[in-house]
């Protein structure tokens, strides 16, 4: 198995993470339950472990793509540009997650300022995760790329 195998098996984790916790957050907020914040604080972290494992993969990943048919380095130059600025989004996310967690243990009186600080950085990091998925399916689907050609259709006789 290698790192392209590696990068395929966690590149997702990130960004769906990020979408679930995103929403387990906002629902924590609404009800003002602890627990379900807590829930959502889990998985960001997760996610920026993910992440993390993403971007280590991903330049082992890089060397054994960018110079196939159809790719090219650009395409992969876009999709790192993207997943870097979402995993530091992430990492952001996870410590502030962390100090999240001890804030309501502790049932301080700023917890639900850091839990809306997380949602904020939280809802800039899912434009990030779109943009990045967007540009890693176009890394090796190229009929979702928007450069992508239409073949015209071959006519087999005069009557089509």
């Amino acid at each position: 198995m290698n790192d392209a195998h590696l990068h395929l098996m966690v590149n997702h984790f990130p960004i769906v993470g990020l979408i679930f916790g995103f929403g387990i957050l906002i629902s924590g907020l609404y009800f003002r339950n602890n627990g379900i914040k807590n829930t959502a604080y889990s998985i960001f972290i997760v996610a920026a472990i993910a992440a993390f494992l993403s971007m280590y993969t991903g330049e082992g990943a890089e060397e054994l793509v960018e110079d196939m048919p159809n790719i090219g380095q650009q395409i992969v130059h876009t999709h790192e540009e993207f997943a870097e600025k979402l995993a530091i989004l992430l990492y952001i996310t996870s410590v502030l997650s962390i100090y999240g967690f001890y804030l309501n243990v502790k049932i301080h009186s700023r917890a639900r300022l850091i839990s809306i600080i997380v949602l904020v950085i939280a809802a800039i990091a899912l434009v990030f995760a779109l943009k990045t998925g967007e540009s890693g399916g176009d890394i090796r689907h190229t009929e979702i790329r928007s450069s992508a050609v239409r073949a015209t259709p071959i006519k087999y006789s005069e009557e089509e």
